[in-house]
């Protein structure tokens, strides 16, 4: 019965991993289920480079929106230039950053503030794309905000 429950428990795991490995589901959060939890940090495990972005503020309070971007590898340099390689979508019209600051271009870890001009009238939801060399597609983070 043991035995029987074990090999149960190992197959779930390898469908879940497949499932999850397959349709796009990323990290802990998959990207179509990221807004609903409001400003929770969001994770993106692609190509042996894991991104998490984190909202800072709400952005009704914020005259900028922040947000935290940790990139992790050890595979390669991330030598990508956020300011350039970002962009924010709210009311299907596009955002680009006004600033990164955090570590420069390179190395395996990269830690720092994505900056964009806050947005009014507040949109009710919004994503930040990241595309990131050598990525077929952007990488998207949502937020639902009303």
């Amino acid at each position: 019965m043991r035995r029987q429950f074990l090999i149960g428990l190992a197959f779930a795991a390898i469908t879940t991993y497949s499932y999850t490995h397959a349709s796009g589901v990323t990290g802990i959060i998959a990207v179509s289920n990221a807004a609903e939890l409001g400003y929770a940090p969001q994770v993106s495990n692609e190509r042996e480079i894991k991104v998490t972005v984190t909202l800072q503020k709400k952005p009704n309070e914020a005259k900028t929106w922040d947000f935290q971007v940790t990139m992790e590898t050890h595979t390669q340099a991330l030598s990508d230039n956020l300011t350039k390689s970002s962009v924010l979508i709210a009311d299907g019209k596009q955002y680009l950053p006004l600033s990164w600051e955090g570590a420069p271009p390179g190395g395996h870890h990269r830690k720092g503030l994505l900056r964009f001009k806050a947005i009014s009238p507040q949109s009710r939801s919004m994503e930040l794309q990241i595309r990131l060399a050598g990525d077929p597609s952007p990488r998207s983070f949502k937020w639902l905000l009303k």
